[in-house]
C-alpha cells in the first residue's frame, strides 16, 4: 500500500478546511500548502463529489466541510483520494482464502488477511478530528 501526494494534500486541506470559518478557495490553500493548484482542485473535487466537502462557486466561492470532523474517516478519504480501496497486497482482501489458487502452498495469506483488516480497522477510526 503506498500512500499517493493525492492523500497526503487531501487529509492537509482538510484539516485546514476545517479550522476556518469561511470557505477555503483552491488558490488560498494552494498557497498555504505549497502544492500545485490544479492537483489539488481535483483532489478536492473528487472530495466533493463524495459529499465529504461541499463546493460553491462564484468570486467568494470555496470549499467547507459538508460533515461533522468526527463523522469522516481517514480510511473514507483516502480511498476518495486514492480512487481505490486501501490494499496491504492484491489478495489481502479476499476474505475467504488465497485468491490466486495458491491455497494449499500460499501461508502468508492469512498474515496479509489479518494485516489487511487491522489497518482497515485503524483507518475507519481515525477521523478528521483527530487529525486535528
Amino acid at each position: 500500500m503506498l500512500l499517493t501526494k493525492a492523500s497526503e494534500y487531501a487529509m492537509l486541506s482538510l484539516v485546514l478546511i476545517a479550522k476556518q470559518e469561511s470557505l477555503e478557495d483552491v488558490d488560498t490553500l494552494s498557497k498555504k500548502l505549497n502544492i500545485s493548484k490544479s492537483f489539488l482542485a481535483k483532489v478536492l473535487q473528487a472530495l466533493a463529489k463524495e459529499g465529504i466537502l461541499k463546493s460553491f462557486k462564484g468570486a467568494k466561492g470555496g470549499f467547507r466541510l459538508n460533515q461533522n470532523p468526527s463523522e469522516i474517516s481517514i480510511k473514507t478519504v483516502i480511498e476518495i483520494a486514492e480512487k481505490k480501496p486501501i490494499t496491504v497486497f492484491e489478495c489481502a482482501k479476499s476474505v475467504t482464502c488465497c485468491p490466486n489458487n495458491r491455497g494449499d502452498f500460499c501461508s502468508i495469506w492469512p498474515f496479509l488477511n489479518n494485516f489487511q483488516q487491522k489497518i482497515d480497522e485503524f483507518l475507519e477510526d481515525l477521523t478528521l478530528e483527530d487529525l486535528i
